[in-house]
């Protein structure tokens, strides 16, 4: 993003990024606590964040690792004990809808991990690192993963502590799962469901929200 300071906190229209994010969580019916892992130099900004945006939902602060991975896990940790599954979700996805979050968490009551994805819409290329096609792969099979991811906590939370142990780095936990053998469901994701990466990401997502918030005003 090049920006002075963590993406979540950059500005969308009214609010930040992480504001969006909240508010749809916060608007689930299936969801009913929220914790937020982050690092400790931005707490005190999320807070005010939270005070000037606030949510009905009760929310926990998480302090995060080094790693995405490691920020999850002691997610997990912090939630085991009254918590039986869990919607894992990005924060710079500000664009899911209540309705996804609700999907994931209905799904997650009959398969014990799920993923939200959208089927591959280009033509996928496999190339070599000097430039030329090796081979076109067929799309019809191919999904572009999104969250939130969903899972059993107790079995999620075993396999992050056996990766820890094997020196295994994955960059979703549903690879996790995966990497134990089981399987993993595909709930049907959202096309807007956009992870805001770059400041084109930023504009894409105002001029989303924005024609969300025309809609819902008389």
């Amino acid at each position: 993003m090049g920006a002075p300071v963590n993406k979540l906190l950059l500005p969308v229209l009214d609010r930040p990024v992480l504001a969006w994010t909240l508010a749809a969580a916060d608007q689930a019916k299936s969801i009913s606590r929220i914790g937020i892992i982050g690092q400790p130099a931005e707490q005190e900004e999320i807070a005010a964040l939270l005070e000037k945006f606030p949510i009905a939902t009760p929310v926990q602060w998480i302090e995060g690792g080094e790693t995405r991975q490691e920020s999850v896990y002691r997610g997990l940790l912090a939630v085991v004990d009254h918590a039986e599954r869990v919607l894992i979700h990005d924060g710079a996805r500000c664009l899911a809808t209540p309705e996804l979050f609700n999907r994931c968490a209905e799904a997650l009551q009959n398969f014990p991990a799920l993923i939200a994805a959208v089927q591959v819409r280009d033509t996928i290329k496999q190339v070599a690192q000097d430039g030329r096609i090796e081979k076109t792969i067929p799309r019809e099979s191919l999904w572009a993963a999104q969250t939130p991811q969903g899972f059993v906590v107790k079995p999620l939370l075993a396999y992050h502590r056996l990766a820890r142990e094997q020196n295994l780095a994955v960059t979703d936990d549903a690879a996790l799962w995966e990497w134990q053998g089981q399987s993993v469901v595909v709930v049907p994701g959202e096309e807007t469901n956009i992870k805001v990466t770059t400041p084109a990401d930023l504009a894409l997502a105002a001029a989303i929200l924005g024609t969300r918030l025309s809609k819902t005003q008389p």
